[in-house]
């Protein structure tokens, strides 16, 4: 009767070259988790705080259920946007063009592409683009369901207006 070598030992070398390469890649992976990221990953912070960018300190966030908006905002050359607020914390990013951020209160701030911002809550404020190509701005609102993220100021009426 013709006698066969369990599959194993037939196999020897290759198993066992398997396995140390099966465990290198284990290790390399581990070590990606440990460093914290995998090869070629780079994480940048482009801000982090608990201030908006005119030092005022962030308020709790509301209650109810959560929803998160992301928004991607053009602005043409030489466009002011209206006075607003925000009554939700917000933060973005410019990637594309410069934009200038100015409190009703009097503070601005110069962002140009690649720049963070986390904006202001509940205080009046306008962007306006001083450049000359589209601005284009990547904004994520932390709000509550059912609730803005945008609240208009309605600038009081003039004695012309009012007559």
């Amino acid at each position: 009767m013709l006698q066969t070598k369990p599959f194993f030992q037939k196999h020897q070398k290759h198993l066992l070259a398997l396995l140390l390469l099966g465990g290198s890649l284990l290790l390399t992976s581990l070590k990606a988790v440990a460093d914290g990221e995998p090869a070629g990953v780079q994480v940048q912070t482009l801000v982090r705080s608990g201030q908006a960018w005119n030092g005022t300190r962030l308020p709790a966030y509301p209650r109810g259920e959560p929803e998160l908006t992301v928004l991607h905002i053009t602005i043409p050359p030489g466009v002011k946007l209206p006075m607003h607020i925000h009554p939700v914390i917000n933060a973005g990013m410019l990637i594309r063009g410069q934009l200038l951020v100015i409190s009703e209160a009097g503070p601005s701030k110069q962002l140009k592409a690649g720049d963070g911002i986390i904006e202001m809550v509940n205080q009046p404020h306008y962007g306006t683009n001083n450049g000359t190509e589209t601005a284009e701005i990547v904004m994520v609102y932390a709000g509550v369901e059912g609730k803005p993220i945008t609240v208009l100021e309605v600038a009081p009426a003039t004695s012309a207006e009012r007559e």
